[in-house]
């Protein structure tokens, strides 16, 4: 082929181009008016604030692109030019290289692999068009009450947040799903607010009751529930990286199961947050002694502990104080705050001075690096023991099981007992400056005046009218344990580098509105699974799927997998075998053989794994015992927390390992079971019994197709069953449930057969 000198230049040109552009959404129009939080602080903090961001240490040129005042002053060694120009592109330094095809002056340099699209640049054009207005960080801004937007429907929204969500609907065109059949919607809201199956009574309940507010009696008696407490429990026990084992090789035991049972009591009691969160972080510093505040500090005293010989006893115990401070960051912050530990963050307003003032509060407890030994203490001090005499007065909630004293522990600070210092590069023995109290100014200065310089001004802190992230913090949360996700997707960063809301606006009316109302958690979430939103079908469309693929824009409502606990308590609960019995000590219910063996040190109590017997097999998944070297295998491959640290957002996979564990899980195979020798006794014909067992499993009346389908399969596993008696005999041989007597083994395991199909179903184990 023939190459011209003109072609030569065209493909040097392409190619030059793409050293710097890329295609993403060049196509997309971009808004008549370019904000500064929603449209350019995004690019600025993916592509430029690494080399020209908050981070002192790491900024080139002398250059600060985060503030409108680094952006807006003299260049280095230029006093004539300037990185941005509000109205002048042509003029501001940032527009002239990020457009620049001169590899020696281009930003982001080719080096860096940074490269910004087409439609990146128009809007960062653009918005120095307009003027190139900086704005705070929208989740550093304390929230205000937005005014309901005006719908297109003035008849679909139930509550506020209704007209929020078909606001954004309009603006995409699209329009809410209808409202879900009963048996969906009874199905999807008790598993949201206990965790567990509606019975076959609450089934027939409701789908009897015709009256106007028979979902809301139904959301209320769920909300009255006691489980409600066990399934509100379960995300706060991931953020509080709750385990029974200290962690480390050793991986020795220890006793916090005393502080779960409060979380499950706070929440069946509906402590209002703001209580919630002050007896967790300093329950132990209230001007009246507080036994069950003083338990509830062990919020602080889950991370893990070493407890192998050798160790270097400072270096654990600033390990200790930095799994507490970012733990702080992470809950209630929403913020990535670990990553100004070294240095400070690359996107953030936190440095490293900040770091540590907020580590001071976490600084102040009599501990150890190193205490006893492996098969020593089972809580280190500062701890507290629950004796019988507390548990009959005051902490009537504790699950105490035997009249020996639990140790537990708890927080405590001893004044003056050290001084803080920023570490250098985070290491434990490079001491630099001293800091005392605080927290970064650019989410709310700690002003001494209003707030005591320790974890209980830390707390009010927190929970200042002013504050701008820890109402949005919870209130998005809540909204993911019921959505599958936030309003702000990347719920453990609202900083920089996280996802911008999806909306905004109704992100702060529930944040005032939590609030305003006492901070009051079953209000909000009653008023969440109230809403048109909550209550509408799953039905996808093709266009529905093309325009919000994520559905983020909430015009249908999600299908998602169970958590790991729920599928557990799914088969336990509705094959009868469930132990319902709230709190308690932590059980070890079946599991392969020699998984602790090969993944341990080989030393202490918890070298082998011993498990339970009895009801114990029974208990729910939220008390199932968590070694955090060696998480239960089964919950851990339906996505569970290891426990290792605080985690604000499970991922939720489909993987082949998943289908495997419902296929030989040996609590699947007894569950089965156990349905099929109580429903086989029953008077029932074949057809009833799998419609009984089908509406306990799938939640619903089975259809007429699928009942021929599974009544086929029962007639065929008789028969092969009566061909081969042995077969039947060691099919049923499974669990330490006891059998029943004089069954009738051919139609009991053809039966089993049946509802371990049921169980194997994608619509059993997924949330309507």
């Amino acid at each position: 082929m023939n190459i011209t000198p003109l072609r030569i230049l065209l493909i040097a040109l392409i190619c030059s181009s793409c050293l710097n552009h890329t295609s993403d959404g060049d196509n997309k129009k971009v808004p008549d008016v370019v904000d500064y939080n929603f449209h350019v602080r995004p690019i600025l903090s993916d592509k430029c604030f690494a080399c020209h961001g908050p981070d002192a240490n790491k900024r080139e040129a002398d250059l600060r692109l985060d503030t409108q005042e680094g952006a807006y002053a003299a260049l280095k060694d230029y006093n004539d030019k300037f990185a941005i120009v509000s109205g002048n592109p042509e003029q501001s330094e940032a527009y002239l290289r990020i457009t620049s095809q001169d590899s020696t002056v281009m930003m982001p340099p080719p080096e860096s692999n940074l490269k910004l699209s087409a439609y990146n640049i128009d809007l960062i054009k653009k918005w120095i068009e307009q003027g190139a207005a900086y704005k705070p960080h929208w989740a550093f801004v304390a929230p205000e009450r937005p005014n309901l937007p005006k719908v297109s429907d003035d008849e679909w929204p139930t509550n506020e947040i209704d007209h929020f969500i078909l606001a954004k609907l309009d603006e995409k065109r699209l329009k809410p799903n209808e409202t879900a059949a009963k048996s969906h919607l009874l199905k999807r809201v008790s598993f949201d607010l206990t965790g567990l199956p509606p019975t076959l009574a609450m089934q027939e309940a409701f789908e009897q009751d015709t009256s106007p507010n028979a979902y809301e009696k139904m959301v209320d008696q769920l909300l009255d529930n006691k489980h409600y407490g066990e399934k509100m429990a379960i995300h706060w026990l991931d953020i509080a990286r709750y385990a029974d084992s200290h962690g480390y090789q050793d991986d020795g035991p220890r006793t916090m199961w005393p502080w779960r049972d409060w979380v499950i009591h706070a929440f069946n009691e509906n402590y209002p947050f703001d209580q919630f969160l002050t007896w967790q972080l300093a329950g132990d510093l209230l001007a009246e002694k507080n036994v069950e505040a003083l338990l509830a500090t062990g919020f602080n005293r889950n991370h893990k502990i070493t407890q192998e010989g050798g160790v270097i006893d400072e270096e654990y115990r600033i390990e200790y104080v930095t799994d507490r401070t970012n733990t702080f960051g992470k809950a209630f912050l929403g913020l990535t705050y670990e990553c100004a530990k070294c240095h400070d963050h690359k996107y953030d307003p936190i440095s490293q001075n900040d770091y540590y003032s907020t580590f001071a509060f976490f600084d102040k407890v009599p501990e150890k690096g190193l205490v006893g030994t492996i098969d020593g203490n089972y809580a280190d001090p500062p701890r507290m023991e629950i004796t019988d005499e507390m548990v009959e007065e005051v902490l009537t909630f504790v699950n105490k099981k035997d009249s020996y004293p639990v140790a537990v522990m708890v927080m405590e600070d001893s004044v003056g007992i050290r001084d803080t210092h920023i570490l250098d590069r985070g290491n434990y023995d490079a001491k630099t400056e001293v800091v005392t109290f605080n927290t970064p100014k650019a989410i709310m200065a700690f002003d001494t005046l209003n707030f005591r310089p320790n974890r209980l001004g830390l707390s009010k802190w927190l929970l200042s009218e002013k504050h701008p992230l820890t109402s949005r913090v919870f209130v998005n949360r809540i909204w993911q344990e019921i959505f599958g996700r936030g309003i702000v997707k990347t719920a453990g960063d609202f900083g920089m580098q996280g996802e911008l809301p999806t909306h905004p606006e109704l992100l702060d009316w529930l944040a005032v509105d939590f609030r305003e109302n006492g901070w009051d958690i079953k209000r909000l979430v009653k008023q969440i699974v109230m809403s048109s939103t909550y209550t509408q079908s799953a039905r996808n469309t093709k266009r529905k799927q093309e325009k919000d693929p994520e559905n983020s824009l909430l015009s249908r409502m999600h299908r998602t997998r169970l958590g790991a606990e729920m599928i557990r308590d799914h088969v336990l609960a509705s094959s009868g075998l469930l132990n319902d019995e709230i709190g308690g000590p932590s059980v070890k219910p079946y599991q392969p053989d020699g998984i602790w063996l090969a993944a341990t040190s080989g030393r202490g109590v918890l070298k082998a794994y011993v498990q339970d017997h009895g009801e114990n097999l029974y208990r729910r998944g939220i008390y199932t015992f968590i070694k955090r070297t060696v998480p239960p295998p089964s919950m851990l491959t339906f996505d569970a927390s290891n426990r290792d640290q605080c985690e604000v957002r499970r991922l939720n996979t489909g993987t082949p390992l998943q289908a495997l564990v419902m296929l030989n899980d040996p609590t699947v195979l007894e569950a089965s079971r156990v349905l099929a020798e109580n429903l086989g006794s029953s008077e029932l014909e074949d057809q009833e019994r799998i419609k009984n067992a089908f509406k306990r499993i799938v939640c619903r009346e089975a259809k007429p197709e699928e009942l021929d389908v599974l009544l086929g399969y029962y007639n065929d596993q008789v028969a092969y069953f009566k061909s081969n008696l042995d077969d039947a005999g060691a099919f049923l041989n499974v669990g330490e449930y006891k059998s029943l007597e004089n069954r009738d083994d051919i139609t009991i395991a053809a039966l089993m057969q049946v509802i371990h199909t049921m169980y194997n179903l994608e619509e059993a184990t997924t949330r309507s």
